[in-house]
């Protein structure tokens, strides 16, 4: 079994990998995919933080959020349809909506 410290370590790398995604990534559907590696990140550690505990809280707590998240990647889809359906385009720098 790994230790809670190589679990919590692979969990920032993947959470870090995430939030640079988000940041340098331009592409909507990639975005997506980030933040969908960032929450998987944060289930990794509350499974982690549970099985240290003893409890299945945290267990719990991760299908709270894997439904969060399929909500998430539902309502997130069907913008990205939608907007590539007015402009043609899934760049988000090319998305410019709110201005006159």
């Amino acid at each position: 079994m790994a230790s809670m410290n190589t679990v919590l370590f692979i969990s920032f790398l993947l959470f870090s990998v995430g939030v640079a995604g988000v940041l340098i990534r331009r592409n909507a559907l990639v975005i997506l995919m980030c933040v969908e590696l960032m929450l998987n990140a944060a289930n990794l550690n509350l499974i982690a933080f549970a099985r240290h505990a003893g409890t299945v809280a945290g267990q719990a707590f991760a299908l709270l959020v894997m439904g969060l998240a399929a909500a998430e990647v539902a309502i997130g889809l069907a913008l990205v349809v939608a907007l590539y359906r007015k402009r043609d385009t899934i760049q988000v720098d090319n998305i410019n909506l709110l201005k006159g």
